[in-house]
């Protein structure tokens, strides 16, 4: 028997992310800059960004994910690290694309509250076993999600240092 996925084409993430988009706008939240997670909150953040007319784009690049299923122990922020001083007393609208565990956005949520005025999450699917409750979803699922930019095999191999790792 085959697990049933979540599958989502360019396409419908184009609706994903405007109806999202109107959501957060429906709500009166109108964000200072978006904060992306990398590396599928990407692509999340810069639609976002263009239907909420939001220029100032951010990106914090967390390790969690190893594969399928696979995860480290605990999520990782990798360099360069946002500047807390770029973020005091901005509006923050966090983008990923997807609330699996919940453990990488409350990283991400947490560095931010400290520094900012206010954090908001935005996410294309939240899972029911998420430890955070996004503020903005587009669907739930319990389902692994096809994503059209993780479906394929990369069309290069991994670098060597990143095999070593």
């Amino acid at each position: 028997m085959t697990e049933q996925r979540e599958i989502l084409t360019w396409e419908l993430f184009g609706t994903a992310t405007r109806e999202l988009a109107e959501r957060i706008a429906a709500d009166d939240y109108r964000p200072d800059l978006i904060l992306s997670i990398a590396r599928g909150g990407l692509f999340a953040a810069g639609a976002l960004g263009y239907a909420l007319n939001v220029k100032n784009l951010h990106v914090m690049n967390v390790e969690f994910y190893t594969g399928v299923n696979e995860r480290l122990d605990l999520p990782v922020m990798l360099p360069p690290v946002p500047n807390v001083v770029d973020l005091a007393g901005a509006k923050v609208l966090v983008a990923d694309d997807v609330a699996d565990t919940g453990a990488t956005l409350k990283l991400v949520r947490d560095f931010c509250e400290d520094h900012v005025a206010e954090v908001r999450c935005a996410v294309v699917y939240e899972k029911p076993h998420s430890t955070v409750k996004c503020d903005y979803v587009w669907r739930y699922t319990d389902r692994w999600i096809n994503f059209p930019w993780s479906s394929l095999p990369p069309v290069v191999d991994a670098p060597e240092a990143v095999l070593e790792a």
